[in-house]
């Protein structure tokens, strides 16, 4: 990486994966003024220097899996932004119409979430069991609030909706079967949002 120092190579690895690889600290010239560029590069060569050479293998498994991850939250993101645009051409269609509009902003504002969430996801500070915890807990949650509020409004159900389901009703195992959905979405995305929460806590712990 043309010029930074060695010790400054170092520091771009510390700051970019959350992880430190290794205890050399040194100050950042004025020429250090961002730790983007370097970081990609360092992914692109699947190479990153260090004093002793290189990092080992799962340190370099650790970096090109948080920017996997961060790109497929902002994929996800954005097929389900479509998903909801789509709900929006047939919402008229749906038993409940306007359960349907409801489906259709749930895509929309979901999948608008989980784009906010991969651009913040490398300053999401957790434990590789947490991260992945959150991860996963935010793909299931706005997946299936969207699927659950969609089929609900082509069942025609009532559940947990006493506004969107005014004058409609529908047998109780389809009853149920929604009201199970919306319970798992809203535990499960408010555990997500508890965690990317103390993830971006003030005080990071390397």
């Amino acid at each position: 990486m043309r010029g930074f120092s060695e010790r400054q190579e170092i520091s771009c690895v510390v700051t970019a994966t959350g992880y430190p690889t290794s205890h050399w600290t040194g100050a950042r010239s004025a020429g250090f003024s961002s730790t983007t560029c370097a970081f990609r590069r360092c992914l692109r060569a699947r190479s990153i220097p260090t004093l002793g050479g290189q990092v080992g293998d799962r340190e370099m498994k650790m970096v090109a899996s948080m920017e996997d991850n961060r790109r497929r939250l902002l994929w996800h993101g954005m097929f389900l932004f479509l998903l909801g645009l789509l709900t929006g051409f047939v919402e008229q269609k749906f038993n409940n119409p306007r359960m349907g509009l409801a489906a259709h902003l749930e895509g929309v504002m979901n999948g608008t979430f989980l784009v906010a969430l991969g651009a913040v996801w490398a300053e999401v500070r957790l434990s590789p069991r947490l991260k992945a915890a959150a991860y996963w807990s935010a793909l299931y949650g706005t997946y299936a609030n969207w699927a659950v509020t969609t089929l609900a409004a082509i069942l025609g159900t009532a559940a947990m909706s006493p506004i969107t389901a005014i004058g409609h009703s529908a047998q109780q195992w389809k009853e149920a079967l929604v009201t199970l959905g919306f319970m798992s979405v809203g535990i499960v995305i408010v555990a997500c949002s508890i965690l990317v929460l103390w993830g971006l806590r003030r005080r990071a712990v390397s």
